[in-house]
């Protein structure tokens, strides 16, 4: 049995996708698949239609911002369907409880109404959107032959105000459009003066790299929540990440495909080593003198195919613990002796090497000799009697 339910002006508004099948996205270039997303007054039974792509939260939320601004007001309540953009855990007994979407909440708290899911399998609860989205999709959409949205979505914003909103209801025995303009737009609750900013809940999980992904884009958390499940918050220019709800984390948006990181979020002593220039390392160097500068600079020569990144990274972090003058007479000893390693290194420093002078002998650069080593000079080769080869051994 169904019963009658009398609305206030300005107390609710009822708001449902409809299927509309598909229409020419012209930003894809491609059919896709559409929807008509209405909500409707439930004193006046003035409507707002918008067809859209996706049923997405950010997609939900936009469209309830749109229809509350073209209505210059917020019914005190609005009824939806269950779709997860709103409502993330349906009640199914009068003793359960919704769980709304953060983000739908968010809206709400922000424009001062309630939310009050219509309950699951039960389309009577919420039949002047059921009814309203049956209106447009068969006096609006069935008529046309148009598929292009660019050219649907005016010719809708003009339908709803000059025919769908000049009717006789066939409930109210009134045009929607003359019962909104004389009673129910005063009742309203009036608009807030400062715009909604829409945030995007997500769950995420953070991966061994400390970094979650939202968006395509990559986010950094402290590394002692690797493995965990953090929640994202997204907004247009920032991302909040949140474990158990407490922040641990803020960034500025970024594009797909890119990296936010901050260095405090890495395991220290391994924060580093996230760098892999050369020209990176050779700065680092330079900061701590010119002898650290060219003595890195040669550890990198000194393998014309072996790539030295990793002695060259663990050598500057090494030197960068110590005293900048230490880590200067370390390199200058280093490259006396043309020992590239970081073993080289560390023995010099660990011993007190570097405070002791250099050899006042200038050695040969390294790979080259002044002649070789085993090599006899060719005067004195001539010199020698020559082997009487028929004299007996």
């Amino acid at each position: 049995m169904a019963i009658p339910v009398e609305t206030l002006p300005g107390q609710v508004a009822q708001v449902d996708f409809g299927d509309v099948g598909k229409l020419y996205d012209p930003r894809a270039g491609v059919l896709r698949r559409a929807y008509v997303f209405v909500m409707v007054l439930g004193y006046s039974r003035h409507m707002f239609a918008r067809i859209v792509f996706d049923q997405s939260t950010e997609t939900w939320i936009r469209l309830h911002i749109d229809a509350f601004e073209s209505f210059g007001g917020v019914p005190a309540v609005i009824v939806p369907d269950n779709l997860k953009a709103a409502v993330i855990r349906a009640a199914f007994a009068i003793d359960d409880k919704s769980v709304l979407n953060r983000s739908y909440r968010e809206l709400a708290r922000h424009y001062g109404c309630k939310i009050d899911p219509a309950p699951p399998y039960t389309p009577e609860h919420k039949g002047k959107v059921e009814s309203a989205v049956k209106y447009v999709k068969h006096n609006f959409m069935r008529p046309r032959d148009e598929l292009d949205v660019s050219v649907l979505r005016p010719q809708l914003d003009a339908w709803v105000e000059e025919v769908a909103g000049q009717r006789v209801h066939g409930t109210t025995r009134k045009a929607p459009r003359h019962r909104f303009e004389t009673v129910e737009r005063a009742a309203l609750l009036p608009l807030p003066q400062s715009p909604h900013e829409m945030a995007i809940w997500h769950a995420a999980k953070v991966h061994t790299d400390s970094h979650v992904v939202f968006d395509k884009a990559m986010y950094s958390v402290p590394w002692r929540f690797v493995g965990k499940q953090v929640t994202v918050r997204a907004c247009r220019d920032s991302i909040a990440l949140f474990f158990e709800d407490i922040r641990i984390a803020t960034h500025e948006r970024a594009a797909a495909g890119k990296r936010r990181t901050h260095e405090a979020h890495l395991p220290e002593g391994r924060r580093e080593l996230r760098h892999r220039s050369q020209s990176n390392w050779e700065e680092r160097a330079d900061a701590l003198g010119d002898e650290v500068g060219a003595y890195i600079r040669e550890v990198f020569a000194s393998d014309d195919v072996l790539l030295q990144l990793r002695t060259v990274q663990a050598i500057v972090t090494y030197l960068e613990g110590h005293p900048a003058h230490r880590a200067r007479a370390a390199c200058a000893r280093a490259r006396y002796f043309a020992s590239y390693s970081y073993g080289a290194i560390k023995n010099i420093l660990r011993k007190g090497l570097d405070l002791q002078s250099l050899p006042g002998v200038v050695l040969p650069e390294r790979g080259r000799l002044e002649r070789p080593r085993l090599a006899r000079d060719i005067k004195e080769l001539l010199a020698a009697p020559l082997e009487d080869t028929d004299a007996p051994h």
